[in-house]
């Protein structure tokens, strides 16, 4: 139960630093420019989502890795690039397909870009949140 705990804050402790400086920080003008956001965000819906990702995502990596052998970088960098990919499925291509924006491209790009970021950083917290001792 520990493990499960301590992925779960492996998750959300970098990711909600991570999305709120990407999207309202470092990256906002151009997010105000796809206008397609509103522009008083919901910032605990946005944390509660975040959660959660984080308890779905911390349950599921001792199931994708149940003997954990390759080490934690090397599976968590795998985890990583498959929560990366079915998170990017629903958070950038189905909001892409459903929303109005000025850019769909530059969209694409943001959000890619960002959840790389996220994931490679996440995948290998969470792995080592399950490392055998």
């Amino acid at each position: 139960m520990r493990s499960f705990w301590l992925g779960v804050a492996a998750y959300l402790l970098p990711s909600f630093p991570i999305a709120y400086l990407w999207h309202l920080v470092v990256f906002a003008p151009v997010y105000h420019e796809l206008a397609m956001y509103r522009d008083d965000v919901i910032v605990p819906f946005g944390l509660a989502s975040m959660i959660i990702q984080a308890v779905a995502f911390s349950w599921i990596y001792p199931r994708v890795f149940p003997d954990r052998e390759g080490g934690a970088l090397r599976n968590g960098l795998l985890y990583g690039l498959g929560i990366a990919a079915l998170s990017w499925s629903f958070t950038t291509l189905a909001v892409a397909a459903k929303n109005v924006m000025t850019s769909v491209p530059t969209y694409l790009m943001l959000e890619t870009g960002f959840t790389l970021v996220q994931f490679a950083i996440v995948g290998p917290l969470i792995a080592l949140a399950y490392r055998r001792r």
